[in-house]
């Protein structure tokens, strides 16, 4: 079983077309208690999530009716090994079957392992992990959906796909794949135009296909993004990089985890 909050809401089987929780309202109950699985989540941090714009004055038996119709979904969904749904203390825990899996939790564990293998010197295994991040999230956490909690957790898959991107590409060009190594960079770039290290890939994507200048115009671009619009230079970091395509032709690589300053106040488009 595969639980995806990813994109369309569902549950998918091995062979079996995915199956979409008809309701909404249930839809985001089973997001949040997935997320919160290991401290379950209270009566009142459910109701916030389902009713963001604030919960009817009915709210608690309008939350036993969501939370009924969601036992009844997942009852059908494994029949021989039931989930279970509970209520203790004032708080709901979600059980799920031994090997279910859910892809947000996938893909923030691909990306970690993703990024240590690339630090061990793996970059095969780096860039199997990391493109498997990069799939499984892309997408936005719970497309149709608005509120204080969901914006939270999109913004933190955010942050996780764009450090997997950063590694797809580090290691691509560890292994000399620059096609991939340019296209997860520019990804990267794409996502978060204010995170110097996806601009860092970039450059050193481009040195390695043999493109020096574009690598330089990239750093220039840069330049003018931090200037325009945060009023700061580029790092340290980012100034090697450019210091070394001045001073030579030559391919180099630059670590995909290496210290980078990302701007936390803007959005990852």
């Amino acid at each position: 079983m595969l639980i995806r909050l990813v994109g369309l809401v569902s549950i998918e089987h091995d062979r079996e077309a995915p199956r979409v929780l008809a309701s909404h309202q249930a839809q985001i109950a089973l997001a949040r208690l997935c997320v919160e699985r290991p401290t379950g989540t209270s009566r009142e941090q459910l109701a916030d999530a389902i009713w963001p714009d604030g919960p009817p004055s009915t709210w608690a038996s309008a939350l036993r009716s969501v939370v009924s119709r969601l036992r009844a979904f997942l009852a059908t969904e494994s029949p021989t090994s039931e989930p279970q749904l509970i209520a203790r203390g004032g708080r709901y825990l979600l059980q799920l079957p031994e090997g279910a899996q859910v892809d947000v939790e996938r893909g923030e564990s691909a990306a970690i392992s993703a990024a240590a293998a690339y630090r061990d010197g793996d970059h095969s295994t780096a860039q199997r992990l990391a493109t498997t991040s990069v799939s499984l999230l892309r997408g936005p956490f719970l497309a149709s959906y608005e509120g204080e909690w969901v914006d939270s957790v999109r913004a933190r898959l955010r942050e996780v796909r764009v450090s997997a991107l950063e590694t797809a590409s580090s290691s691509s060009a560890a292994l000399g794949d620059t096609h991939h190594a340019l296209r997860y960079a520019e990804e990267a770039v794409r996502q978060a135009p204010f995170r110097e290290s996806a601009y860092r890939c970039q450059m050193t994507a481009h040195r390695l296909a043999g493109n020096r200048a574009e690598a330089l115009r990239i750093y220039q671009q840069l330049r003018t993004v931090l200037a325009e619009e945060l009023g700061i230079d580029p790092s340290p970091e980012s100034e090697a990089v450019y210091l070394g395509l001045l001073a030579s032709p030559s391919p180099c690589t630059v670590p995909a985890r290496s210290p980078h300053r990302t701007v936390s106040s803007h959005p990852l488009n």
